[in-house]
């Protein structure tokens, strides 16, 4: 992602703040990435099956753990185990019978008859980088210590979505994150890989929490005036006539340079991300904190028409070595503002009738080591680990798969990010199996290639 907030920085392909300042394309006040409000080419040319029947309107909010949070202690604990695996955390029952969480997610555990849990996910790798990809993109990324390792080689999730569905509402962005993308370990590929720049997300780069929250890239800079900004559209279009002779990386910016215009001067838009418009109750339902109001801000933004919403939540990779919280702080630093954010999620979904339409999806990249290690944490683990779903007409109250009684292995149901991120487009309409989309060599690539809807959740 190219991010032009500041100086100095530089694009995920090398492109720099200062190539298009002296082009004289930028000024427009700090402009994120903006969602695909238009495609490109290539996703005109995509493969592209007809929606499920009875998907219109759905949407997508992803909790994103970044970093890998530990199933033991969220949602597969083994309270029978000896301490080195149990952790440092008991269990409690949840309000349906016979299912677990940890004592760690109280709030949660009171509304487990709204959600399913997957207890046995499964890519085999502890590489950051690896599994960030694997799980938002549902493929295997690249290793940590290769050069490649930020380079992005399918599109995320959000990025495929902007691209076939497009927003809900027209105007808005169909992809957006909040509060930002930043932090965790290796955060790198929410973004459209070969879709083309206009499928990035619209990122807020701000802390909806914050008493000077303000979506900088929804207003103009100091001095500029919508007529300066005409102006600056007309030298955008000369722009686009010479990006057709340009590689791809100018292609992309000005994909968002165009979708920019719009949300600059949008009203709709600028009063969907204003949190403020929340009453004091509400906002403090969710928790005045980072996390409760960056999940208040993806409910305002899915209820009035952006279809997926990503809420990065950080840092959950507790090793307990390396300057990193050992798993008990870490938890009890993380886990009671999460917890409570997504249970105030959950239930304002219902209260507003929202939630047959929107499904709710937390994860992080893998598990942790089901034996503590010597500084009190849990190292990386992708052999089993857990991920929550809720809404969207899912069954509720379910658990699908299982693991052994230290939370090593799969012993039931193995599934894949494949699987998981399959699920995901099945809710929102998508056959990913049958959608496909060219590649930068023009090669078709599907969204889906050994996965499959999980078919406990999805009939």
């Amino acid at each position: 992602m190219l991010r032009v907030m500041g100086q100095g920085l530089t694009g995920r392909d090398g492109v720099t703040r200062r190539n298009f300042v002296e082009a004289g394309v930028l000024g427009l006040g700090g402009l994120a990435l903006p969602a695909g409000l238009t495609g490109l080419a290539q996703a005109a040319a995509a493969q592209r099956p007809p929606l499920r029947p009875g998907s219109e309107g759905t949407s997508v909010i992803l909790l994103w753990m970044s970093g890998g949070p530990g199933h033991h202690e969220t949602w597969d604990p083994k309270p029978d185990a000896v301490a080195q695996y149990r952790g440092p955390f008991g269990a409690i029952p949840t309000n349906v019978p016979g299912v677990i969480f940890s004592e760690t997610l109280p709030e949660s555990a009171q509304l487990m008859d709204q959600l399913a849990i997957l207890r046995s996910v499964r890519h085999f790798s502890g590489d950051h980088t690896k599994g960030n990809h694997w799980m938002l993109t549902g493929f295997e990324g690249p290793d940590f210590n290769k050069p490649d390792n930020q380079v992005q080689r399918r599109p995320a999730l959000g990025s495929a979505v902007a691209a076939i569905r497009g927003a809900n509402v027209p105007g808005m962005p169909a992809y957006a994150a909040a509060p930002h993308l930043r932090g965790g370990t290796d955060n790198l590929f929410h973004y459209a890989a070969y879709l083309g720049g206009g499928a990035n997300p619209f990122v807020v780069n701000s802390d909806p929490n914050a008493k000077d929250y303000r979506v900088r890239d929804l207003s103009l800079a100091k001095g500029l005036t919508f007529d300066r900004l005409e102006d600056r559209r007309s030298l955008l279009a000369t722009f686009d006539a010479q990006a057709r002779v340009l590689d791809q990386k100018a292609t992309d910016l000005n994909e968002h340079y165009r979708s920019a215009f719009d949300l600059l001067g949008s009203a709709q838009v600028r009063e969907a991300f204003d949190i403020a418009a929340e009453s004091d109750h509400m906002r403090d339902q969710y928790g005045r904190h980072e996390f409760g109001q960056s999940a208040l801000l993806a409910r305002r933004l899915v209820e009035r028409g952006v279809t997926f919403v990503t809420v990065n939540t950080q840092p959950w990779d507790h090793h307990g070595s390396a300057n990193r919280h050992p798993t008990e702080k870490g938890a009890k630093l993380l886990l009671p503002p999460f917890d409570r954010a997504l249970a105030a999620l959950v239930r304002d979904l219902i209260d507003r009738g929202m939630y047959d339409k929107t499904m709710i999806v937390a994860m992080g990249e893998f598990g942790r080591t089901p034996r503590m290690n010597a500084d009190a944490g849990r190292d990386h683990w992708g052999h089993a680990f857990s991920v929550l779903m809720g809404g969207g007409r899912l069954p509720r109250g379910m658990v699908v798969g299982a693991t052994d009684q230290h939370g090593s292995h799969v012993t039931e149901r193995p599934l894949t990010p494949e699987d998981v991120a399959a699920t995901i487009y099945h809710h929102l309409g998508i056959d990913g199996n049958r959608t496909a989309f060219p590649d930068r060599a023009g090669r078709p690539l599907y969204l889906v290639e050994t996965g499959e809807p999980i078919r406990e959740l999805v009939g």
